[in-house]
């Protein structure tokens, strides 16, 4: 079943209303649109498996249907490839030598070059003619989606669903788009149709509900969003001084929204936009890597290329306090992408052969901040990261928006007789704490928020030991192994390959009954007997 833009259902009350109706009317249009879009695209013939009996008698007739074909895929993956046009690359080779000796041969060997330039011309005009239909679809989509939202909101203000309040309006807004993107991902063949009463509905109860999380956040994030308010006061009265009231007053404004993105969208967008585009080029020069270079043999090791628009903003927003223009951050945002991916190209000779190994390594954005900021806009970063910025609304297909926004940390009842150990009971009350704080790499306070060894080291400075702070691996070596059969709450568990890095990768506090206390993203208890945490456990060790 298709994830695309769904059909909405009114009721014939709702329609009776003319601005509903109008709104419905164009929205039913894209649709239909939308549909002939979809008839174009190139579809596959698929027979499904026949069933069959014990004796091995078919018990049903094999079942054909048609299925949309995926648009070719680009990036290719640790590979060695061999070029189809080798024999090619060394006849101009040696053509080449000849060239300065025979200008006739220089002029055939120039029209040879010619004609395969204009075979990759065409080869690429018929592939952009075979993208054509899925191009034309996706668009299709796009205007449904807008068509579908605008009749939503029409339709919850003309049945006095929104609040008088201009922010709850605001939230409600935004969390109506969240369900329609909640509907859309369920997956809508051409026929169905989900109720419009229902999406707007579930939304208003989404947005008051949004709103108690968030108040429930400032309340247990009151550190950093001092840091915040700090450093906004700061500057409000170094602008006292050279400025008038009225800035004064703007500045002192700005300060009560320390956690909201303080830029304009189109500034966001843009910037996110000029990040995609720095990707798209560099994804276009790997995919187009054989046909721009001339070797014998290319091998590929390459890490995907992404980001999360969210970490984008949060990074831009904290080293630029108080907003910023597209303008203003387009070197940081080249910088940015030049710390996220290393790539290196390295070519020797072996046997004749020319052996080019290309690698792209993906550093991860958000392991950048700790590597370009200091403590406060750290701070900084990790407060607009825990509330992405109050937009959830500005990338709804974030990983985050499931993770801070319409996710939950997990909690667990420690058992009243483990905490008959004061170390672990104290373990407990400090950890505790930080419950439903956002991971951010290389964080070790309340304050920057955690990353795993981060948080594991703060907890048990506070509850009795003193080793500084340590690195997962470091506090392995603190430990002394403890097997699985003698473990008890307060010893650590540690694990290997969560990420790629070598050595013990992820450290969480062991709490009994096979669960754990650590910096996950959020922070939150875990149970242990999954097949992920079973497939990276290392070991148990317990501190001196």
């Amino acid at each position: 079943m298709s994830k695309r833009a769904p059909k909405l259902k009114f009721t014939k009350e709702e329609l009776s209303d003319p601005a509903i109706e109008k709104a419905a009317k164009k929205a039913n249009r894209r649709i239909r649109k939308l549909e002939q879009a979809e008839e174009k695209v190139p579809k596959k013939k698929v027979t499904e498996q026949v069933a069959k009996d014990a004796q091995g008698k078919k018990k049903s007739s094999p079942r054909i249907h048609f299925e949309e074909k995926k648009p070719p895929s680009k990036l290719k993956h640790t590979v060695e490839v061999a070029p189809v046009d080798l024999a090619i690359v060394q006849f101009h080779r040696q053509a080449g030598k000849q060239e300065q000796d025979n200008v006739g041969a220089e002029s055939a060997h120039r029209m040879e070059e010619t004609s395969e330039v204009g075979i990759r011309r065409a080869a690429a005009s018929q592939r952009s003619r075979k993208l054509r239909p899925y191009r034309k679809a996706a668009q299709a989509e796009r205007k449904a989606d807008r068509a579908n939202l605008r009749v939503l909101n029409t339709r919850t203000e003309r049945t006095g669903g929104f609040s008088s309040n201009p922010y709850s309006r605001w939230q409600q807004k935004r969390a109506i788009k969240r369900e329609y993107a909640a509907a859309k991902r369920a997956g809508y063949d051409l026929n169905q149709t989900v109720s419009a009463s229902q999406i707007t509905g579930s939304a208003i109860q989404r947005a008051s509900r949004r709103t108690r999380q968030q108040a429930r956040f400032v309340r247990r994030h009151r550190k950093p969003f001092l840091v915040v308010i700090a450093l906004a006061l700061l500057l409000v009265f170094i602008l006292s001084a050279f400025s008038s009231c009225t800035i004064l007053v703007d500045s002192i404004g700005a300060s009560i929204a320390g956690s909201t993105y303080p830029n304009e969208d189109s500034d966001m967008l843009a910037a996110e936009a000029a990040y995609c585009a720095l990707e798209d080029e560099l994804r276009e020069y790997l995919d187009t890597y054989q046909e721009t270079h001339d070797y014998d043999v290319y091998r590929f090791d390459l890490d995907e290329i992404e980001h999360d628009p969210y970490v984008l903003i949060s990074i831009l927003s904290a080293l630029h306090l108080g907003g910023w223009t597209i303008d203003e951050v387009r070197d940081t945002i080249q910088d940015l992408f030049d710390r996220q991916y290393i790539l290196t190209e390295t070519v020797v000779t072996r046997h004749d052969r020319t052996i080019c190994t290309v690698k792209l390594e993906n550093r991860d954005l958000s392991h950048i901040p700790i590597l370009i900021m200091d403590e406060d806009r750290l701070s900084v970063y990790a407060t607009y990261m825990g509330v992405l910025g109050n937009r959830p609304d500005l990338f709804p297909d974030s990983r985050y928006i499931g993770l801070y926004i319409d996710g939950d940390y997990t909690r667990y009842e420690i058992p009243p007789e483990a905490l008959t150990d004061e170390k672990f009971a104290a373990m407990i009350r400090e950890g505790e704490k930080y419950l439903g704080y956002p991971y951010v790499w290389g964080g070790s306070n309340p304050a920057t928020s955690f990353d795993c060894s981060g948080f594991v080291s703060w907890v048990i400075n506070h509850s009795g030991w003193n080793v500084g702070r340590q690195t997962a691996q470091g506090l392995c070596n603190l430990c002394t192994p403890v097997s699985s059969a003698n473990v008890h709450p307060g010893d650590l568990v540690f694990f290997k390959g969560t990420y790629d890095t070598p050595g013990v990768s992820h450290v969480g506090i062991y709490v009994g009954n096979g669960k754990m206390l650590h910096c996950g993203n959020p922070i939150s208890y875990a149970n242990l007997n999954t097949n992920y945490w079973r497939s990276h456990f290392y070991q148990f060790g317990r501190l001196p």
